[in-house]
């Protein structure tokens, strides 16, 4: 193939496969495909899921109907990397090679990728991709209709890398965020960065660092991080010095969790097993439950998510999260404190979870330690945390996440 075509053919077959066959980003391995290929693909794609509905309202001006997928996911991809600048020579002959290459199915269509392509204006500007009508209606709701624009404005950028470091370890140049985190632009290969040998450092969202720090871990505490993959709170808690016990239901993710470790040079035990039917040799000082979510926080980093997801899971999630803090309250030392977190946007996730555990628990009580960097409007008249994605929006947003610490009666 010509220079470039790689990387844009495999992009628009990763979108066949999220938007054709329910797949995530994530299930994409790659393949044989040099590093540089693989990551363009995969940013093409992410930016095309950005941007996907105002690049068919644009692309339907100039078609009598509808092509096949991959066409129609070439087309877009041309009109994406329009949008972003690239030069329309080179998009339109990439395009035109990708569907002549697509076998009996488009390779006639070369004509008709060309035609319209040709078509379009010279200077493309795309909005912010909207969120799918089962997550926009309970947001529009909850946070009103200009915060949930505002929150998909910063989902249609590609977001920043945010590391949490380890005192006294070499790290890169980046902005250091409010909350401690740093925040990277352009970070190339991790692997070549300072401090990564030295495990000074992992990658973690900041908003994704609050949980622990809101639990605040002690030296010597005896802490469970449960639902521990990938194991960035596993990390934070063990450089705290803390006795950790990291549990995951997920072979293949607790291997990043060991992984990450022997970078680190960090130490917890970890444990493969269902939350559910396990049960702890002794009590804990203090555990953190990230619990299974929507996950409808984090679509500024997976795109993909509102193409696979039809908001069906919530019942069987929720069920879950409850019946995961019922047994966390039974596993915590007398005076013992629980963080319950969620990276999801949805109240039921969140805000009602916290006033179902209260009700079912009355003897709990709610705490609202002081964190450096929160901003005052973050916190909910419960004493819970409420992050979104608009937070920080001028410098690159953050994920959304429902978090509240709770301490056991004494």
């Amino acid at each position: 193939m010509a220079e470039g075509v790689v990387a844009r053919a495999t992009a628009v077959a990763i979108l066949d496969g999220v938007l054709g066959e329910g797949r995530m980003l994530s299930d994409f391995s790659g393949g044989d495909l040099a590093p540089a290929d693989r990551a363009r693909a995969l940013r093409l794609a992410e930016t095309v899921l950005r941007h996907l509905d105002p690049a068919d309202r644009l692309l339907d001006k100039h078609l009598r109907k509808a092509p096949p997928l991959s066409v129609r996911n070439t087309l877009r991809l041309a009109v994406v990397e329009r949008a972003e600048g690239a030069p329309a020579h080179g998009v339109v002959n990439a395009a035109v090679e990708i569907t002549r290459q697509g076998g009996m199915r488009s390779a006639h269509l070369a004509g008709l990728v060309n035609a319209v392509l040709r078509a379009l204006p010279e200077t493309i500007t795309l909005p912010p991709q909207k969120l799918p009508r089962w997550l926009r209606q309970p947001l529009v709701h909850t946070f009103g209709r200009d915060t949930v624009t505002a929150i998909e404005a910063v989902q249609a950028q590609e977001p920043p890398l945010d590391l949490t470091l380890r005192p006294g370890f070499p790290h890169p140049e980046g902005d250091l965020l409010p909350t401690g985190s740093l925040r990277l632009r352009s970070p190339g290969q991790l692997s070549t960065l300072p401090g990564y040998a030295e495990g000074g450092w992992w990658v973690q969202d900041a908003a994704a660092a609050l949980p622990a720090k809101l639990l605040q871990a002690q030296p010597g505490e005896r802490i469970l991080d449960l639902c521990a993959a990938p194991g960035g709170k596993t990390l934070q808690l063990a450089a705290a010095g803390s006795q950790v016990t990291a549990l995951d239901i997920s072979g293949p993710r607790m291997a990043r969790v060991e992984a990450n470790l022997a970078r680190t040079g960090l130490t917890a035990t970890l444990v493969i097993a269902d939350a559910l039917h396990w049960e702890p040799e002794g009590l804990f000082d203090a555990i953190l439950l990230d619990a299974p979510c929507s996950a409808t926080g984090t679509i500024r980093r997976h795109p993909d998510l509102p193409f696979v997801k039809d908001g069906s899971e919530l019942p069987s999630l929720t069920a879950l999260q409850s019946r995961l803090i019922d047994r966390a309250l039974g596993w915590l030392k007398p005076g013992g404190r629980l963080v319950f977190a969620t990276c999801s946007l949805l109240p039921q996730e969140g805000e009602a979870q916290l006033a179902a555990a209260l009700q079912r628990h009355p003897a709990l009580t709610g705490e609202r330690p002081d964190l450096p960097g929160i901003d005052p409007a973050w916190w909910t008249p419960d004493g819970a945390l409420r992050l979104r994605p608009d937070c920080w929006a001028d410098i690159g947003g953050m994920d959304g996440f429902f978090m509240a610490r709770l301490r056991a009666p004494g």
